[in-house]
């Protein structure tokens, strides 16, 4: 068990090297915060989680490949106590509700000040929520059911919901989307998880009727 006294070990992942870097130089001059790592993406992120010990992931929330959302739901699966902190420089309603709804423990903007960053990575790590001001509003919002339906799905799990609804097999999702025939397949237990159907049949239909065909 890590001691209280020692310094919370901080994963970076953003797809770009200086803003990596310049995150780096800010944080370390925080005494009780430690960068453990760096990942250029969500799936890079996972292999050092793998591999070192980390308090909190502080993660961009745009990046190509497995973005920020798709790395909180994969974390939740894997590392559910790994608490993620979301910092972005969007304010998009959709990409809040998501990363929330996908059990992301924060949500800041990338102006955040690094007294206030800090701030927020020792308070995630406590166990606690912190929400930027800004977007708050976003997080508060009520979407209709099309819209809270995508809002919690990742980018993955939403291009298999489109191929599902369109009554595609597994097998067949997996050469459209070039995808393992086995992560295919875990995508459609999250879908059948996330949104509640009963079975495939019902799933498709569900998505079928939200995603308009």
């Amino acid at each position: 068990m890590r001691a209280e006294t020692a310094a919370l070990r901080v994963l970076l992942v953003d797809d770009q090297q200086l803003l990596r870097r310049g995150l780096t130089m800010l944080l370390s001059t925080v005494t009780d915060l430690e960068i453990a790592g760096e990942a250029a993406d969500g799936a890079e992120a996972l292999a050092v989680l793998d591999r070192r010990p980390v308090d909190v992931v502080l993660t961009d929330a745009r990046m190509p490949g497995m973005d920020g959302v798709e790395l909180v739901a994969r974390c939740a699966e894997r590392h559910p106590r790994l608490p993620v902190l979301l910092l972005t420089t969007f304010d998009d309603d959709a990409l809040v509700q998501g990363a929330l709804a996908a059990g992301a423990s924060g949500f800041l903007l990338k102006d955040t000040s690094t007294d206030a960053l800090a701030d927020a990575v020792r308070a995630v790590a406590s166990g606690g929520m912190v929400i930027d001001p800004r977007v708050a509003r976003a997080a508060m919002r009520r979407p209709d059911a099309q819209a809270d339906t995508l809002a919690i799905l990742t980018r993955t799990e939403r291009l298999v919901a489109e191929q599902v609804a369109r009554g595609r097999t597994n097998t067949e999702i997996a050469a459209e989307l070039v995808l393992a025939e086995g992560t295919v397949k875990n995508h459609v237990s999250a879908l059948l998880r996330k949104l509640s159907a009963r079975d495939r049949t019902a799933l498709a239909l569900d998505l079928y009727k939200t995603l308009g065909g």
